[in-house]
C-alpha cells in the first residue's frame, strides 16, 4: 500500500502552507510547461492521479473543456478539501491506492499526474492499467520528481570546494525507496533513473512524444528570483506520451 504520508495531520498542515496548495496550478511553477504539454480536452474523458485538492480536475472542465473528470488519491484530507471546493457534479472524486488502482478499459482520453508517480513502488503495474484505460490515441502527461534529485540519500545543497552550492548526485544507479524527513518524518519517495522511467513507458507501448527537465524560464526568474537555484539542478521531469 501507498504510504499516505498526506493523512498525517503535521504533513498535511505542512503540505497546505505551500504555494501549490495555497494557489493551485498557478502557485506550481511547472504548470506553464505541463499545461503545455497536454492535448486538447474538449469534450475529453479525463483521469487524474494522485488528485490532491482537485486543482487540475477542476482547470480541466473549467478552462480545458474536459465532458468528465475522475479524481483519484488516497487521501481522505486531500479528498475531503477537493470535494469542498468542487461543485460541478461532472467532476468525481475516488479514494484508491494507486498501487493497486483497476481501471476500465479503453475509457479515457488523458490520464494526468502531478508529481505522484515517484511515490508508487509499482509504478509498472499502474502504468500498465493507464495504458490500458487510455482510448486509442488517449495521452498519458504527467509530473515526478526529477531523477537527479531524488538520487541522493542526503537530497540537500552543500558547499563545493570553491565556495558555490552544489547539488550531491549519488547512488543514481540504485533504484528503491528513499527515506527523507520533507514536512514530516520518514517521508518514503521512489528512485528511478530516467532510463527506468522513459523505457517502461516504450515497453508498456506508450510513444513517448515529450520530455522535459523542468527549468524556470527568463520570465519566471524576473518574477520569481527566488527561483534562481532551481535553475542549477531539475527538480521535476514531465513526460507525455500517446497510446
Amino acid at each position: 500500500m501507498t504510504q499516505n504520508i498526506y493523512d498525517d495531520e503535521g504533513f498535511f498542515q505542512g503540505y497546505s502552507q505551500l504555494s501549490r496548495s495555497v494557489h493551485g496550478l498557478d502557485g506550481a511553477p511547472e504548470w506553464e510547461t505541463l499545461r503545455s504539454m497536454l492535448p486538447d480536452l474538449s469534450g475529453a474523458s479525463v483521469l487524474d492521479l494522485g488528485c490532491g485538492f482537485g486543482w487540475f480536475s477542476r482547470w480541466a472542465r473549467e478552462h480545458g473543456g474536459a465532458e468528465k473528470v475522475i479524481g483519484v488519491d488516497v487521501s481522505e484530507n486531500m479528498l475531503e478539501r477537493g470535494k469542498a471546493e468542487t461543485q460541478d457534479s461532472n467532476i468525481s472524486y475516488i479514494k484508491a491506492d494507486l498501487e493497486t488502482l483497476e481501471l476500465d478499459s479503453e475509457k479515457y482520453d488523458l490520464a494526468y499526474s502531478s508529481l505522484a508517480f515517484h511515490y508508487i513502488e509499482n509504478l509498472q503495474g499502474l502504468l500498465k492499467e493507464v495504458h490500458r484505460s487510455l482510448k486509442p490515441g488517449g495521452s498519458l502527461v504527467c509530473s515526478v520528481e526529477h531523477p537527479i534529485y531524488t538520487a541522493s540519500s542526503r537530497p540537500e545543497w552543500i558547499q563545493h570546494p570553491s565556495g558555490h552550492q552544489t547539488w550531491p548526485v549519488d547512488h543514481y544507479q540504485q533504484e528503491g525507496p528513499r527515506t527523507t524527513n520533507w514536512l514530516a518524518e520518514g517521508v518514503i519517495k521512489q528512485h528511478r533513473t530516467m532510463g527506468t522511467y522513459l523505457n517502461m513507458l516504450i515497453g508498456l507501448g506508450f510513444t513517448i512524444t515529450h520530455v522535459e527537465d523542468w527549468g524556470p524560464s527568463e520570465a519566471q526568474l524576473a518574477a520569481h528570483p527566488e527561483w534562481e537555484e532551481e535553475g542549477h539542478r531539475p527538480m521535476f521531469m514531465l513526460m507525455s506520451a500517446r497510446k
